[in-house]
């Protein structure tokens, strides 16, 4: 028993700490608390200077599905229905060589592959840009040899085609980040 009244005052200092953080955070919402100045966004098509073949459907559904998902806005099928117009550009696709491989130098192992974007986020009422041209800039790696490598070159094309989908994807999500900040 002596050793309990010993623990007390740490005991009484643990609740009191508790109490305070439980109080504290009482307040607490996940959010910045502020409010979109529209509630309903035309996505237009993305457009495709970085001339890649079917990105641009790609990223349109990607960014439209990111949209959909986060639900603070409702998404129209034409500009007239909107408050607002997000549109997105594909600006530049590159691949770099990260990392050759052991036994042929000439052969990429790991490709850094980067993709850029611009947005546009337009009052479609007022026809004002709340922003115009915004950078996104998105990369990831491809792995090129691997498990189900079937030749000597490794499998380069696929390799890129299924890390182009992430890249889709992280724009997408930039793209909505932006669109849906609250400035």
């Amino acid at each position: 028993m002596p050793r309990f009244h010993a623990l007390r005052p740490l005991f009484r200092l643990l609740l009191a700490l508790a109490a305070l953080a439980l109080f504290g955070c009482s307040h607490y919402h996940v959010g910045s608390g502020g409010t979109l100045a529209f509630s309903t966004l035309y996505v237009a098509p993305v457009r495709d200077d970085a001339a890649l073949p079917q990105a641009a459907v790609l990223v349109t559904s990607q960014i439209r599905e990111r949209l959909l998902r986060d639900g603070r806005v409702r998404l129209v099928d034409t500009p007239a229905e909107a408050e607002a117009t997000l549109q997105v550009t594909l600006v530049t696709y590159d691949r770099g060589v990260a990392t050759t491989r052991p036994n042929d130098t000439g052969l990429a192992r790991k490709l850094e592959l980067s993709l850029a974007a611009e947005a546009t986020l337009r009052n479609a009422r007022s026809g004002a840009e709340w922003f115009s041209r915004r950078p996104l800039i998105v990369r990831r790696q491809a792995f090129t040899d691997g498990p189900g490598t079937a030749d000597a070159f490794g499998n380069q094309g696929q390799a890129e085609r299924q890390t182009f989908v992430l890249l889709a994807s992280a724009i997408a999500e930039a793209a909505a980040a932006a669109a849906l900040d609250v400035w």
